[in-house]
């Protein structure tokens, strides 16, 4: 073991015996009390020393014996201390990997405060590299969030889309202008690939046999199919129990959400009999959409909204790839233009929907605004 003190974390102390390891309060750690010869010790926990070492320097420095060896368990238990040796064969293999480890800094030092044991950010960036996510669209949304998913390591980033790129699919950080004219499949394809940090591992370099879907975001280009989302599209992913994530802009409204767990969380089906039963020309308005989408003009899709979108969809995939539940399970967080507050409506099980999620314990079907949970765009 070679222990160091995450470098995420700030260090500033708070009196003479006590330090704290972060600013923000979702992460911060107090750290008490702390002798003068431990605060020394603590300069020394920079990932270069073995135990061993450690020992010796701190009995050099007037430490009892066995002391070093409880800070360390100490601050490993904080969730304030890593360890370069740890995380496990795979992780340990991304050390040959420098060029990767690199572009990927900024996410290694992100995932060790979420994944607090020694070696977690490691082994989460090595699990991330194993995961195959499929993105359904490619216009100012949909391209992004593929771009940010393989730019954060995600092994296998796949786009479906259909014709060609148009002037209005080009954003910052997704499709560029000499993509006009491109397939979209073709050219998201392109920028997938330029924005990995290093190639996936090949077959042969993964455990087991070929990765099947971890995840599908549906990021449609026309963003009635997220806000009103089809459920025929769906069925296969709930039959399958594939987790799938919307996103979208329809009308200068984001939305991103749900994230629906097939057989727990609502699905389309549920929302889209939730809408019937409380608005009776739903259902027929529903067919008219959805039958001159492809008759309609340009999209109402602001730039800054659409980005902010496809950032925040991206945040969400990546926490549940790593392991995590983001504030979308179950919701749709939405902002709409120009106040950008951004507003969660629950979406619960529909006792009706084949998914089956109501006997999960969702309860009663309903698309519920619920005001107090409001975050200002």
């Amino acid at each position: 073991m070679y222990p160091k003190v995450k470098p995420a974390l700030a260090r500033a102390w708070r009196d003479l015996q006590t330090v704290q390891f972060g600013v923000t309060p979702a992460h911060a750690v107090v750290f008490g009390p702390v002798d003068t010869a431990t605060g020394s010790l603590l300069e020394r926990l920079d990932g270069t020393r073995g135990m061993e070492l450690l020992r010796k320097e701190g009995a050099a420095l007037g430490l009892p014996g066995g002391q070093v060896d409880e800070l360390v368990r100490r601050l490993a238990a904080a969730g304030v201390l890593d360890d370069a040796t740890a995380g496990g064969p795979r992780a340990q293999s991304l050390l040959r990997r420098p060029e990767v480890l690199e572009r990927l800094g900024p996410d290694r030092g992100s995932l060790s405060l979420v994944r607090r044991e020694p070696g977690g950010d490691l082994r989460g960036i090595a699990a991330r590299r194993t995961v195959r996510v499929q993105v359904r669209g490619s216009g100012r949304v949909g391209a992004l969030i593929a771009a940010v998913l393989a730019g954060a390591g995600v092994g296998r980033v796949e786009v479906l889309d259909g014709g060609r790129v148009e002037p209005g699919d080009v954003a910052p950080g997704g499709l560029g202008p000499e993509s006009v004219g491109r397939p979209r499949a073709e050219a998201a394809g392109a920028l997938v690939r330029a924005s990995a940090p290093g190639r996936a591992p090949r077959a042969q370099e993964r455990e087991g046999p070929e990765p099947g879907l971890a995840l599908v975001v549906v990021a449609p280009r026309d963003g009635l199919q997220a806000w009103a989302p089809d459920p025929d599209t769906a069925a296969d992913w709930v039959a399958a129990g594939i987790p799938h994530l919307y996103a979208g802009v329809l009308e200068g409204t984001g939305l991103v959400g749900p994230l629906v767990l097939p057989g727990t969380t609502g699905c389309a089906g549920c929302m889209e009999r939730a809408r019937v039963a409380r608005d009776r020309g739903w259902a027929r308005m529903l067919v008219q959409w959805r039958g001159a989408h492809r008759r309609r003009g340009p999209v109402a899709c602001d730039l800054g909204l659409a980005t902010a979108v496809a950032g925040l969809a991206a945040a969400h995939a990546l926490a549940f790839l790593d392991g995590e539940l983001p504030a979308s399970t179950g919701a749709r967080w939405e902002a709409a233009l120009p106040g950008l507050h951004w507003e969660r409506a629950r979406v619960r099980a529909h006792p009706e929907c084949p998914c089956g999620a109501a006997g999960s314990g969702e309860g009663d079907s309903s698309v519920a605004r619920e005001g107090q949970d409001t975050m200002a765009g």
